[in-house]
């Protein structure tokens, strides 16, 4: 309500995403690009990814074609080069060189893990950092929801965000986690670029980015504005060769940390069976591969009571192995 306000106003300018964009060129009464001079296109690289791809050639259908065109990128790739051809005429080209680093405030770590044990050192560390406020990276979007519900099932404050939620969903997961109602966002890089949270502590990456420069981008979610932050990768056995790309990228080796292999161990049946439950709910609500679950069950699941347990602590007992 608060942007149909807004854009009563008749703005000079509108910043969005193309979801969104084309939600209120549809529903808002009275909103219109016709007379658009000019249009900008951040991220480039990211908006024709498959999420925002159809929003964006709709919204390009529908606005002049005598027009100026910014079109901004990290990197020049193929789909880039064809959006250039086919939005620009007459382009000029400006490239920037800078060098790849992360701020001197931001501490970061990183653990040598078995793929099999990575959700043991996932939770070792939550457990060491209770209640901060925590974004984990992870390459899909399908595992954004099952970590989500693993980490739920464990008692941790856990939401997830990616590019198969609606654009109202996404936001109002985001809203919860800057509420601080939920204090760990699990989520895809969708969410390492262009949004604005404060105070985020942590920056986990459960899966290492295959890009190197997303990494930058990851960790640069915390440490901002002069705060300090702390960034921790759980690297397995064929993630290695990336992350030796991301220290070459930044040019440093970043510390390696190392944990009781007892402590972690004993970690593994609780998890286990809070993983075969989230499996199972997945199951239920039809499989993140069969189809999509309906905006009114994930809006129940997220508000599900789950989060007002404390987050057990797992800690080593004497008779158990």
């Amino acid at each position: 309500m608060q942007q149909v306000l807004s854009i009563a106003k008749r703005p000079h300018i509108v910043v969005g995403t193309p979801g969104r964009l084309l939600d209120h060129l549809k529903d808002t009464k009275g909103f219109s690009l016709t007379k658009l001079k000019y249009l900008v296109l951040d991220e480039a690289n990211k908006l024709l990814n498959l999420e925002f791809k159809e929003s964006l050639d709709e919204i390009l259908n529908v606005i002049p074609k005598e027009r100026i065109t910014y079109l901004f990128s990290a990197t020049m790739t193929k789909k880039v080069s064809k959006l250039q051809r086919a939005c620009l005429r007459n382009p000029v080209k400006v490239l920037v060189s800078s060098k790849y680093s992360t701020v001197d405030t931001l501490k970061e770590e990183w653990y040598f893990v078995p793929a099999d044990y990575k959700d043991c050192y996932l939770v070792h560390v939550l457990n060491e950092l209770p209640g901060s406020m925590t974004m984990i990276f992870v390459w899909t979007c399908e595992s954004t929801r099952l970590l989500a519900l693993t980490l739920r099932n464990l008692g941790f404050k856990a939401l997830s965000i990616s590019g198969q939620m609606s654009q109202d969903k996404r936001l109002g997961a985001l809203n919860k986690f800057k509420a601080k109602e939920f204090n760990i966002l699990i989520c895809t890089d969708v969410a390492s670029r262009g949004l604005d949270i404060q105070g985020v502590d942590v920056v986990m990456n459960y899966d290492i980015p295959m890009n190197s420069k997303d990494y930058v981008h990851r960790v640069g979610r915390t440490a901002r504005a002069g705060q300090s932050g702390y960034a921790v990768s759980f690297v397995n056995q064929y993630e290695s060769l990336w992350f030796k790309m991301i220290e070459a990228l930044l040019g440093k080796e970043i510390p390696v940390r190392t944990a009781d292999a007892d402590e972690i161990l004993i970690l593994r049946e609780h998890i286990s069976d809070s993983k075969r439950i989230a499996l199972m709910k997945l199951k239920e609500d039809g499989g993140h591969k069969r189809r999509r679950k309906t905006e009114d069950e994930y809006e129940e699941e997220e508000e599900a009571p789950r989060g007002r347990r404390k987050p057990r602590s797992f800690k080593k007992s004497k008779g158990r192995r």
